[in-house]
């Protein structure tokens, strides 16, 4: 079952292949149409990454039929009244925009092979990641809850166990985050940039202009520290507390964020969401900070070896990891091929049992931090094993069990939903 719709896929397809004034109508659902242009795109992103032959008509049929169940999902989630917030929309295209970001080393190339601004390039996504949302929600409301029973789980490892090779290599990993904290000294002086740039503001300099030429918010900056209209639920609590207080052109004091110093000014109020523009000036690291952090992960990685402590421990008290931190620092179970170039290094020669020396890990493109790694249990390649790998059969099985009710759904809303091929 596809259980999520590949953006990216759905962004190129729109970036390399621009809608012209005339493209064929191969398929219409509901009130969705399915363009010749898309289908071909499709086709020969699924012929490079499975090395099928993009001119096998099975090829192109099993496709077409893909496309055709995405829409009528889609329409089922509109008749069932699902729908996307902004903040998901937004939330979803931040990340997506992230991954695009790391995938081609920098903004500044992303903007360049796709010959357009990261802000066209979220407008682009909107529309399919706004559908695509509404896709998973329905489809999480039909199957989200389906689970094998143990008895399904043995009779899907009976049949199909001579056919799921050898499992690979596993390891059970866990990790104790320190983001650097800059000293209060060096946190001050950033304050203080930002205090001046008020100032200079009460004084009749023009916002817009300081923004463009200091604020370190890049996205907004070339637009003179313009957000656009947002809705209540996307800043940071403290940005959004100081933007929703402010009446039309009033200008905010410096306000304080995780993610550095703001001043703000409020443009346009729209019902609950607000337009505003920011300059913001981050709080930099230093040299001296990440040394604190370094040398304090050291010292917990030596007072957890000395048995002094457990890493459980450690993880949920000093963690900066809020998802994990929880948990003891688990950060879970994991093939080698599914590790991170960070994690594969340090992991790949640790021991069982052992825990690694801090090191630089990049959270983001502008975020970064240091953690140790504590190699919990390293389970070698081998044949599959109901009692040792049942976690993962159960999920192969879940897959399974939903993949054939998805099928059934499918032929359930092709009976019931309007569709035609026009080729």
């Amino acid at each position: 079952m596809k259980l999520k719709t590949l953006l990216i896929a759905a962004f190129v397809a729109a970036a390399l292949y621009p809608q012209q004034s005339i493209d064929k109508i191969v398929a219409i659902v509901d009130n969705e149409i399915i363009l010749k242009t898309e289908l071909d795109f499709q086709i020969n992103l699924m012929a490079a990454q499975r090395r099928l032959d993009p001119q096998n008509p099975e090829v192109r049929q099993q496709i077409l039929n893909n496309l055709i169940d995405e829409k009528l999902v889609y329409a089922q989630a509109q008749i069932d009244s699902l729908f996307a917030t902004e903040e998901e929309v937004t939330r979803q295209i931040d990340y997506q925009i992230e991954m695009f970001i790391q995938q081609y080393g920098s903004r500044e190339r992303l903007e360049q092979t796709y010959g357009m601004s990261i802000d066209r390039i979220k407008r682009e996504l909107r529309e399919n990641v706004r559908k695509d949302i509404m896709v998973q929600k329905l489809q999480e409301k039909k199957f989200g809850q389906v689970e094998s029973s143990r008895r399904e789980v043995e009779s899907f490892f009976a049949q199909y166990k001579d056919s799921l090779g050898i499992i690979p290599e596993k390891l059970k990993i866990s990790h104790i985050f320190r983001n650097p904290q800059a000293a209060a000294d060096v946190k001050a002086k950033f304050k203080k940039t930002a205090g001046e740039l008020l100032d200079s503001i009460k004084a009749g300099a023009d916002f817009a202009e300081l923004a463009r030429k200091y604020s370190d918010h890049s996205e907004s900056a070339k637009d003179g520290g313009d957000l656009g209209f947002v809705k209540r639920g996307f800043f940071f609590p403290e940005y959004e507390a100081a933007a929703f207080a402010l009446d039309i052109n009033q200008i905010s004091g410096v306000v304080e964020s995780p993610a550095g110093f703001h001043i703000i000014q409020m443009l346009e109020k729209r019902g609950d969401a607000v337009r505003t523009r920011q300059i913001l000036i981050k709080i930099k690291t230093d040299e001296e900070a990440d040394l604190r952090t370094i040398e304090f992960l050291t010292e917990l990685r030596d007072t957890i070896s000395r048995g002094l402590a457990t890493f459980y421990d450690f993880a949920k008290k000093y963690s900066d990891d809020k998802e994990t931190a929880p948990f003891g620092g688990v950060l879970g179970s994991f093939y080698m091929e599914q590790l991170d170039k960070n994690l594969l290094d340090i992991t790949s020669k640790m021991k069982e049992g052992e825990i690694s020396f801090p090191k630089r890990v990049n959270v983001s493109s502008t975020s970064y931090g240091y953690h140790i790694v504590y190699l919990e249990k390293r389970i070698s390649q081998h044949r599959p094993d109901l009692d040792t790998d049942f976690t993962d059969l159960k999920k192969l099985s879940d897959e399974y069990k939903k993949q054939k009710l998805y099928t059934e759904w499918i032929k359930e809303l092709r009976s019931k939903i309007y569709w035609e091929i026009k080729l």
